[in-house]
């Protein structure tokens, strides 16, 4: 194509759209148009509704943006840098440095637009993924190449759980790590780039951020890059990847807003009529083959605690596991908040985990639902209106519950409580000693905050002490 046929005209702009004529050849859906600016504005080509006009989502506008502005068809996509020199960085959609330390200059570049691997390279793991949260590999055990959700409505816990994840898991993990942030405010940003700094893991590490102050297409795109930077990492280097996403929900958000800005008509809920393709052509892309594992972990913000919500529901499909943050949980202190008898993981099946494990998860789950059941009773004739059987029932199940929170290293410097990593093996013999009426005798406080039931003698002293 001749410099002059790839030149185009700016001739509407609404929003974070922007409508550019061409007088010659229309470039294709997905291709970057850049405007003869300083410095350019990146234009990506989403809809092509005239036969001369392209429309496309402006990624970075400023305040040069006008009617008229020239604009130069590139022929390519939207490209990341890829390459070991990312570890360790910050970087937004387009690969530039948000850390404040420049990127070599001769880094290859591959476009954001990956093709999910072909089910015949995939590979199945059906390996445990430990976690060191109890409540977690206990009864949501997480799968090595699957992917995992965090759901729950706002100020539930979903980030302080991420982060620890994070803490735990990477510290651990062998393989590389890639943090990609949709829709996150700069703060947490910042924090989490020190935290893992102090943690020792940068170096592993890559970070991808589109902001809550971007464009609704940066949001909508920087999930694909990031996932371009880990298909390097599985498919070049042959390494294990760990991909952490806060929050998927805002890739959902954005979505729609792209839809509305384009003008389709909304579907349910005002959710855009794409909603399930655009979803699936995001997480498809996560699996594990023979070169490397991809395994995944994201936060999902279930909108007015709704998870009949399009965005809960259509991502519900794709996980190995969901672990379900609870309000109620929460407002009682128990933390982290997660409702054992929502959650659920498809390794928690005897031919997956031990034989051991499946029977003492079942053993907790049933003693936790029929708790639930007995608490209309409990309200309206009290504790001592049971029968012997009940209550032993009612203890075990407060016993459990107070067992199942835990102390967080991401929130030390809060509570004042040191935080503490959980074997599984751990996890399995103290459940198993509480079920079998071992501490019966102990008061239900005793297990609040502890990591193991080897605890209760030095919380026990500790009180006694006070």
């Amino acid at each position: 194509m001749s410099d002059s046929a790839s030149i185009g005209h700016i001739t509407a702009i609404e929003g974070s759209i922007a409508d550019v004529r061409f007088a010659a050849e229309l470039p294709a859906i997905g291709t970057r148009l850049v405007t003869l600016s300083d410095p350019a504005i990146t234009i990506e080509v989403a809809s092509l509704p005239g036969r001369e006009t392209a429309r496309g989502l402006i990624l970075n506008p400023n305040t040069e943006l006008r009617l008229g502005m020239p604009v130069r068809n590139t022929g390519l996509p939207l490209s990341v840098p890829v390459g070991p020199a990312l570890l360790g960085r910050m970087v937004n959609l387009f690969g530039d440095s948000i850390d404040g330390r420049p990127l070599p200059g001769d880094m290859p570049r591959r476009s954001i637009h990956g093709t999910p691997v072909p089910l015949s390279r995939r590979r199945a793991e059906g390996e445990l993924f430990e976690t060191g949260i109890k409540a977690i590999d206990l009864l949501s055990p997480l799968e090595r190449g699957g992917k995992a959700g965090l759901f729950g409505g706002a100020g539930v816990g979903k980030t302080v759980l991420i982060t620890e994840m994070i803490h735990n898991m990477v510290a651990e993990y062998e393989g590389i790590s890639l943090f990609c942030g949709i829709g996150e405010r700069c703060r947490e940003a910042e924090e989490l780039h020190r935290d893992m700094e102090e943690a020792g893991v940068l170096d592993r590490t890559v970070m991808v951020f589109g902001q809550m102050n971007e464009t609704p297409g940066v949001r909508f795109r920087v999930g694909h890059a990031a996932l371009t930077i880990a298909e390097y990492f599985r498919d070049d280097l042959n390494r294990d990847v760990l991909v952490l996403i806060d929050n998927i929900y805002r890739f959902v958000q954005a979505g729609s807003e792209v839809s509305g800005l384009l003008g389709r008509i909304p579907s349910r809920v005002g959710y855009q009529p794409t909603l399930g393709t655009e979803l699936a052509d995001l997480e498809e892309r996560i699996c594990s083959t023979s070169r490397g594992s991809m395994t995944s972990i994201q936060a999902v913000y279930v909108p007015a605690d709704d998870f009949t919500d399009p965005a809960a529901t259509h991502t519900f499909s794709h996980l190995s596991a969901s672990i379900t943050l609870s309000r109620k949980k929460a407002s009682e202190g128990l933390y982290p908040a997660i409702d054992p008898l929502k959650s659920f993981s498809r390794m928690l099946t005897p031919g997956v985990v031990s034989t051991r494990h499946y029977m003492i998860a079942s053993a907790v789950r049933n003693t936790l639902a029929e708790y639930e059941d007995l608490k209309d009773i409990i309200a309206m004739l009290g504790l001592e209106e049971l029968s012997e059987t009940d209550r032993a029932t009612v203890r075990r199940a407060r016993q459990i519950e107070r067992f199942l929170t835990q102390p967080f290293y991401s929130t030390e410097k809060m509570t004042g409580i040191p935080g503490r990593f959980v074997p599984l093996s751990e996890t399995l013999s103290s459940c198993e000693r509480i079920m079998n009426d071992e501490f019966r005798d102990h008061p239900e406080s005793a297990f609040y905050m502890i990591g193991t039931v080897a605890d209760l003698a030095q919380k026990e002293g500790a009180g006694h002490a006070a």
